[in-house]
């Protein structure tokens, strides 16, 4: 048991100092290593993982990242092809293909990022500087496909192609003719893009001010358009609402008049078979009602003895 454990430690020992002398390294799986001898790089670069063995002071292991990884550039001013000077953010997810090229011609991450700058940035502005400002902005027409299902008519179609302005290429296939131009470069360097992206698009301080105001004017025309045609709506309510008004006023006064004319006719039916059935019970009745709608407390009548108006009373007082 001694001397196992003496075995045990001694290869521990040996090992540690293979280890400690840069006899053995190891690389795991997200690691890729390129051996240089007196700086120069001998063989192809190692991609599997395991452990292995080099020659100690002479040689080194040169480590490189296997995972994908991040390239964020800063925002640059490019002109459109419209000439609108836009602020341009891009962003991009690469990796090491090729770690030998890749530490033959940038060596490290720190210099791929440098030259990644300068291959995407040119990309970007050859791009955008060939299309109009729409092109990087919108992916579809479906907000002028929307405005034409939701009016229905040719005019707005026509109106809002001219206000929207149509697209015939758009941001993704912007982005990917980006991609296919730079990946045709970074190859060189030992460099795979596997995606570009515009992260953010903003005016330049100057245009804004003029976006800004033409958005507002064509704001304003299109509520100037829907005022038109709600107090075109409104007119249009307001004479079906006359007219039915008029016609129901019709109506009801030639009802009414129909009514009050039967009224009339029976009041006078009455009048005169009332008459007829007793002419001087009727008489009377009349008299004493003239009696008391003309004559009241403080009333003056002056009249004649013969006066018809006065011969119940004069009657009365014979009598």
């Amino acid at each position: 048991m001694i001397k196992l454990a003496y075995t045990i430690s001694a290869i521990a020992i040996v090992g540690f100092m293979l280890l400690a002398s840069g006899v053995i390294y190891t690389i795991d799986e997200t690691q890729q290593v390129v051996i240089t001898q007196f700086g120069q790089p001998i063989g192809e670069p190692i991609n599997k993982a395991g452990l292995y063995f080099k020659t100690p002071f002479v040689q080194q292991a040169n480590y490189f990242e296997k995972r994908i990884l991040e390239w964020d550039g800063n925002p640059n001013q490019i002109p459109t092809k419209d000439k609108k000077y836009i602020w341009v953010d891009t962003t991009a997810r690469w990796r090491i293909k090729d770690a030998l090229k890749f530490l033959q011609s940038v060596g490290n991450e720190t210099g791929a990022q440098a030259r990644l700058d300068d291959i995407i940035d040119s990309a970007t502005r050859d791009y955008v500087t060939n299309h109009n400002l729409v092109e990087a902005v919108r992916d579809t027409n479906r907000i002028i496909e929307d405005l034409v299902q939701v009016s229905g008519d040719e005019d707005s179609m026509n109106q809002a192609a001219e206000e929207l302005e149509k697209i015939s290429i758009g941001r993704d296939k912007l982005t990917r003719g980006i991609l296919e131009e730079a990946s045709l470069i970074a190859p060189q360097y030992g460099i795979e893009l596997i995606d570009v992206r515009i992260k953010r698009i903003n005016y330049v301080v100057d245009v804004q001010k003029k976006v800004y105001e033409r958005m507002i004017s064509e704001r304003k025309r299109a509520a100037e358009r829907y005022r038109a045609e709600g107090q075109g709506k409104k007119a249009e309510i307001e004479g079906q609402r006359e007219k039915e008004l008029n016609q129901i006023t019709s109506e009801a006064y030639k009802t009414a008049e129909e009514i009050k004319g039967k009224a009339d006719a029976e009041a006078t039916k009455i009048y005169a078979d009332a008459y007829n059935n007793d002419p001087e019970l009727y008489s009377f009745l009349k008299t004493l009602e003239t009696y008391r709608n003309t004559i009241d407390a403080d009333t003056t009548v002056i009249l004649s003895t013969d006066s018809e108006y006065l011969q119940y009373i004069t009657n009365a007082v014979k009598k």
